[in-house]
């Protein structure tokens, strides 16, 4: 009987075919489909300013929708968030959005609502031959040795983040004692400015913002069940207890 092809497209040699020939095909399907699959990167390329379609079809050949690495290109500049729809079969992919224009791009199936991933950004996606779909959202432990945020990503737990000299802090809530507190006996925030404790205003709405002078080392501790601390600007919310660094001086603004 005729060669068959499995999702990735690595050719199924039938029972008794390609007598002389078969080596050929195996060499094929290891050096190239399977090799591809594991390792490859392939350049999808944007030739137009609308969604992208990428295909498998029945041959063992080097295919872009079959490469593990997809670095996502345009020949035109995107002028709105475009679509790149890949094959609906169960499958990893690292994708990669070097598209020109500043445009975010979804990765999706046909039918799948999708994945997407910013302009100059890299995503870690799997599609589970219905939808695309972040490939893992669970660490049972992490370690971060530098982080950046911009927008509003979110901690939870205890760690550490370094914050350039000029950035923004918001205390929200109730907090517990830390870098800044409420005092509910004055109705008024406190905090430690220029080695001393002092008070920094009435309450605001949203809580009083500070601004730190030097390059600062803050460590944060978020309560269980609590509401989170956000990067770019900082805010800092209730069940949340952070501490500057001694010998570095903040600002109220």
């Amino acid at each position: 009987m005729a060669s068959t092809y499995s999702n990735l497209k690595i050719e199924l040699i039938g029972t008794g075919e390609q007598q002389g020939t078969w080596g050929t095909t195996t060499n094929t399907n290891l050096g190239t489909a399977l090799e591809e699959a594991i390792v490859g990167r392939g350049t999808a390329n944007f030739t137009t300013d609308a969604d992208l379609t990428l295909t498998l079809t029945n041959s063992n050949a080097t295919q872009v929708a079959r490469n593990f690495v997809l670095n996502v290109t345009s020949g035109v500049s995107l002028t709105a968030t475009r679509n790149l729809i890949v094959p609906t079969i169960e499958k990893p992919y690292i994708v990669q959005n070097n598209t020109t224009g500043s445009q975010s791009i979804v990765v999706k199936t046909t039918a799948g609502t999708g994945i997407t991933v910013p302009s100059g950004k890299v995503g870690f996606l799997y599609t589970d031959a219905t939808n695309v779909v972040t490939a893992f959202d669970y660490f049972d432990a992490l370690t971060v040795g530098a982080l950046t945020s911009t927008g509003d990503g979110t901690f939870s737990g205890t760690g550490q983040v370094k914050l350039p000299a000029g950035t923004t802090a918001q205390r929200s809530g109730s907090p517990a004692d830390g870098m800044l507190r409420y005092n509910t006996d004055l109705d008024s925030f406190e905090g430690y400015v220029d080695g001393i404790w002092g008070g920094i205003g009435g309450a605001q709405a949203g809580g009083a913002i500070i601004t730190n002078k030097d390059e600062a080392t803050v460590n944060y501790t978020i309560a269980a069940g609590e509401n989170g601390l956000s990067v770019g600007p900082v805010t800092v919310a209730s069940g949340v207890t952070i501490t500057v660094s001694s010998g570095q001086r903040w600002l109220v603004l």
